[in-house]
C-alpha cells in the first residue's frame, strides 16, 4: 500500500519478514554503550550529569509544555486534522558545525533529534523558509558530460542518489577538476573550491589550460594553505611555462588574487549594479512567506568597471551559448537587469516573483513584465508573498501548503515527504564499497565510504586527530569571518575599518593563565604544517581548548589600496597559513583531502595547534612581499558630512 494512502498510520514498532524499522535500529544503536553519558563525557567536554540534564530538558519542554493552536489543517494523505500541536524547542547550529571531516554526520544527528523531539515545522519548533522543503528527489543530480561546441548536459550541481550519479569518467577518473562527486566525497552537492588550485597545480586529475575565478580570493584568505597556494599560482614547469597557464578573475577591489591574474574583469561594488537575491538561489525569506529582493545602482561608476553578472551575460551571447542567443544569433540580452526581468528558468518562473505577468499583477508565475525592476524600486527593492492561513505549519505535509507552494512556483506538482532517517543513498555507497553493483570504488577508498557513509548518523574522530600527535598539539583552533566581511569587502568601509582594523588570537582562561598572557602579549601558534607569531587577547566566553580568531581582517601588503603599514597589513593576520588542503601523508603516496568524506566540505575546524608565549613584534608572522596593485593607494584621511 503506498505511503500516501488516506488513513496509514505507520507502525514504528513492527517486523516483516524479518525486516524491521529504522525507529527499532535507531534504538538499538543509540541505548547501546557506545553512546552511554559517560563514555562519551570526555570526549564531549561535558559531564554525564550535565548530559542527562540536557536531554531532559530537552524532553521535559518538547512534551510536557507542548501546546496546542486551534487551526485546522489537512495532510497529504487527506486526513484532516483539528489542531496544531507546537514544541517550542529550537536549535541555532551555524555552518562551523560543519566545517569537520566528520560534519556532515554530526549535522544529521542534530537534525535527528530535531525529528524525534517533533519540533520541525511546528510552533515554537524550526521552520522551513520557502523554497523549502523539498525532498531530495525534487533536486537535479549532476552533470558533467562534456561535448565540444555544445553545453554541459545538464545542471553541474545536484544530489546523487547513488554510485550511478557520480562525476567519472569512462576510466573511473573524476571528471571535474575539483573531483566533487567521486568517491572521495560522493555527496559535495557545493563543490570542493578548496581543491581546484591544488588539483590543476598536481595536474590531478588532469591539466587546465585557463582558471576562471570569481571574487574567490583564493591566494589569500579563502585558501587553505595560502603560502602553499601563492607559490602553485607561480609555479612553473621544466620548460619555464606556468603550471597553471592562464588565470581570468574578476574582482570590485584590489584583493591579493588579483596579482596573480593574467586577465582581470574588474567588477563593479553592490552600489553600482542590479543585483538579484532570488528564489532560485538564496532568497531573503521567513519562514512564514516567500520573499525576494533586488540591488540597484545608486551611483554610477567613475571608472572603466562593468557588473561581472552583466560580463557573463555578454560573454554568453558571444560565444553563442544556448540561452543567451536569439535564433538569429543576436545577444539575447542588452546586460543582467534585462535578464534579471525575461529570464524564464521555466514558463512563468523567473528570477523575481514579484510583478510579473503583462501588467504587473501576477505573483508567482506570470510572463515577463517590463515594468518589474521598476516596480521593485518602487516597493523598495523586494516582494513578498506570504504564506496562507493553516498553511504555515507543518509545511512538508501540509496539503495547503504544497498548494500554494505550487501555485507561486516552488514546485510543478505537490511535493510531501517524509524525513529520509535512515538515508538510502548513503547506504548504496556502502553497499557499493561491499562489493555489490557494477560502479566499484578504488580499493583504498572502500574502508572511508563503509565507515563514513554510514545511512543513521553516527559519530568518528575527525581525520587530524588520528594524523597527529593530539598531546603535542592539543587545542583546537577555528577561524571565522566577522559579519561585515564576508567577501573581505567590507575592507574598504572608513567606519568599520577603525573597529576592526586588525584581529587578535583570542584565548581562553585555561590557557591565557597557563602561559602567564598579558595584555599586548603575542604567542607562537604551532600546528601540524606550519607556525605564526600573532598577538593575543584573553576570552573568558571560550571552550577552555579552543582558541579562534576573525578571518579576512588581515590583509597582505600591496593589496586592497591600503598603505604598506596599514593595521591590517601588520596586526592583522590568517590563521590559513596553518591548515594544509591535504591530510598528512599516509605513506601510500596519494593525496588525501583535507575535507568531510561525505560532502568535500573543507575540514576547517580540524585544526589542532600548540600555543607557547612569543617575544611582542612589530608585525605578525609569516610575512609576504608586498604585491603590486593596478590601482593607487587610499586617501591617507576621509571626511565627509551627513545631512544638512
Amino acid at each position: 500500500m503506498a505511503f500516501d494512502t488516506k488513513g496509514i498510520t505507520p507502525d514504528l514498532a513492527a517486523t516483516y519478514e524479518g525486516h524491521r524499522t529504522v525507529f527499532q535500529h535507531l534504538a538499538e544503536r543509540y541505548l547501546s554503550d557506545d553512546y552511554a553519558p559517560e563514555n562519551v563525557a570526555e570526549r564531549c567536554g561535558i559531564s554525564a550529569d550535565r548530559i542527562r540534564a540536557i536531554a531532559a530538558d530537552l524532553a521535559r519542554v518538547a512534551f510536557d509544555e507542548a501546546f496546542e493552536l486551534d487551526q485546522p489543517w489537512t495532510d497529504f494523505r487527506g486526513n484532516k486534522h483539528d489542531k496544531m500541536i507546537g514544541r517550542p524547542v529550537s536549535f541555532h547550529a551555524m555552518r562551523g558545525v560543519s566545517a569537520h571531516s566528520n560534519g556532515f554526520q554530526t549535522c544529521r544527528s542534530l537534525h535527528l533529534l530535531q525529528i524525534i523531539l517533533g519540533t520541525v515545522e511546528v510552533p515554537g519548533g524550526f521552520r522551513f523558509k520557502p523554497p523549502y522543503p523539498k525532498p531530495v528527489s525534487a533536486h537535479p543530480k549532476p552533470h558533467c558530460k562534456v561535448t565540444p561546441g555544445a553545453a554541459l548536459d545538464g545542471p553541474h550541481l545536484g544530489y546523487v542518489q547513488g554510485p550511478d550519479d557520480l562525476c567519472l569518467k569512462d576510466d573511473g577518473s573524476a571528471a571535474r577538476i575539483d573531483k566533487a562527486y567521486t568517491w572521495e566525497n560522493p555527496m559535495s552537492a557545493h563543490g570542493l573550491m578548496h581543491m581546484v588550485i591544488s588539483n590543476a597545480h598536481a595536474g590531478d586529475p588532469y591539466k587546465i589550460d585557463v582558471l576562471f575565478m570569481y571574487m574567490a580570493n583564493m591566494s589569500w584568505n579563502s585558501s587553505m594553505n595560502s603560502g602553499g597556494v601563492m607559490e602553485m599560482l607561480t609555479d612553473k614547469d621544466e620548460n619555464g611555462e606556468y603550471v597553471i597557464p592562464k588565470i581570468i578573475y574578476s574582482d570590485a577591489y584590489s584583493s591579493e588574487m588579483v596579482a596573480y591574474a593574467d586577465l582581470i574583469l574588474p567588477d563593479t561594488t553592490y552600489l553600482e549594479r542590479h543585483d538579484c537575491i532570488s528564489l532560485l538561489d538564496r532568497p531573503i525569506c521567513e519562514a512564514g512567506g516567500a520573499a525576494d529582493s533586488i540591488r540597484w545602482p545608486v551611483v554610477e561608476p567613475d571608472r572603466d568597471v562593468r557588473g561581472f553578472q552583466s560580463v557573463l551575460v555578454d560573454l554568453g551571447a558571444r560565444m553563442g551559448l544556448k540561452g543567451f542567443v536569439n535564433d538569429d544569433g543576436s545577444a539575447k540580452y542588452k546586460d543582467y537587469a534585462d535578464y534579471i526581468v525575461n529570464h524564464e528558468r521555466r514558463p512563468g518562473v523567473g528570477p523575481l516573483i514579484g510583478f510579473r505577468g503583462e501588467t504587473g499583477q501576477e505573483e508567482g508565475r506570470g510572463a515577463p513584465n517590463p515594468d518589474q525592476m521598476q516596480a521593485y524600486i518602487d516597493n523598495g527593492g523586494f516582494y513578498e508573498i506570504h504564506v496562507p492561513e493553516g498553511a504555515d505549519y507543518y509545511k512538508p505535509w501540509n496539503a495547503a501548503y504544497q498548494d500554494w507552494a505550487v501555485k507561486i512556483g516552488i514546485y510543478d506538482a505537490p511535493q510531501p515527504y517524509l524525513f529520509d532517517i535512515y538515508s538510502e543513498p548513503m547506504r548504496r555507497f556502502q553497499l557499493a564499497a561491499e562489493g555489490h553493483g557494477e560502479r566499484q570504488p578504488p580499493e583504498h577508498l572502500r574502508a572511508q565510504i563503509k565507515q563514513t557513509l554510514d545511512p543513521l548518523p553516527m559519530w568518528y574522530a575527525p581525520f587530524e586527530d588520528g594524523a597527529v600527535d593530539v598531546e603535542e598539539f592539543p587545542v583546537h583552533a577555528l577561524t571565522q569571518r566577522p559579519m561585515a566581511m564576508y567577501h573581505s569587502w567590507g575592507t574598504q568601509n572608513a567606519w568599520l575599518r577603525q573597529i576592526h582594523g586588525q584581529n587578535p588570537l583570542f584565548v581562553p582562561t585555561k590557557i591565557w593563565q597557563a602561559n602567564g598572557f598579558a595584555e599586548g602579549d603575542w604567542a607562537r601558534v604551532t600546528s601540524a604544517h606550519g607556525s605564526i607569531v600573532v598577538p593575543v587577547a584573553h576570552m573568558a566566553a571560550l571552550n577552555e581548548n579552543t582558541v579562534w580568531t576573525w578571518n579576512a581582517i588581515g590583509k597582505r601588503k600591496g593589496a586592497w589600496a591600503l598603505d604598506e603599514k596599514a593595521p591590517e597589513a601588520t596586526k592583522g593576520f590568517l590563521l590559513n597559513h596553518l591548515i594544509h588542503e591535504l591530510q598528512p601523508p599516509k605513506g601510500d603516496g596519494l593525496r588525501w583531502s583535507n575535507s568531510d568524506p561525505v560532502t568535500g566540505q573543507a575540514a576547517w575546524f580540524d585544526l589542532r595547534v600548540k600555543i607557547e608565549r612569543a617575544e611582542a613584534q612589530s608585525e605578525s608572522s609569516p610575512r609576504f612581499e608586498p604585491i603590486t596593485s593596478p590601482v593607487e593607494k587610499g586617501p591617507k584621511a576621509m571626511q565627509w558630512k551627513v545631512g544638512e
